[in-house]
């Protein structure tokens, strides 16, 4: 555990509040809206790491990676509540997630239609090698 500010970042699982993750990722994230709570749970407990930001002992931030435990790992799910947005919250969660935790040396992905200057500032960049192939499922929803 880690403080940031007022705030404190976990990756202990255990500690996650899955109502505040619903919440968010079923009303307000524009990505995969078509989850069910059941398998945003199931993704969770899937998960390879989790980070959660708490403040006063409430859940106010979140992401997930899943990996190979190896040399990979993918960051999803990464959101600031609105009542914590503003203060760097959502940095210091990637920060944590990325770069303070067992994947440091890892390649790491993630898509996203908004937040690259944010993904930026740990060394994302938009592929232009063409090295990177995607197959998107059925349900996938980009919004952009």
């Amino acid at each position: 555990m880690r403080t940031f500010g007022d705030y404190e970042l976990d990756d202990d699982q255990t500690r996650v509040d899955l109502d505040v993750v619903w919440k968010f990722l079923s009303t307000e994230a524009y990505w995969g809206r078509w989850r069910t709570r059941e398998q945003v749970e199931a993704a969770i407990d899937g998960s390879w790491r989790v980070v959660g930001a708490y403040r006063g002992g409430s859940m106010v931030g979140f992401a997930r990676a899943f990996s190979d435990g190896v040399s990979a790992a993918y960051l999803a799910d990464v959101f600031v509540v609105d009542s914590a947005r503003g203060s760097g919250l959502g940095k210091e969660i990637v920060r944590e997630m990325i770069d303070n935790g067992p994947g440091a040396d890892f390649r790491w992905m993630l898509h996203t239609v908004d937040a690259h200057g944010l993904y930026r500032q740990f060394g994302f960049a938009e592929h232009t090698k063409g090295h990177y192939l995607e197959r998107e499922g059925p349900n996938a929803v980009y919004v952009g």
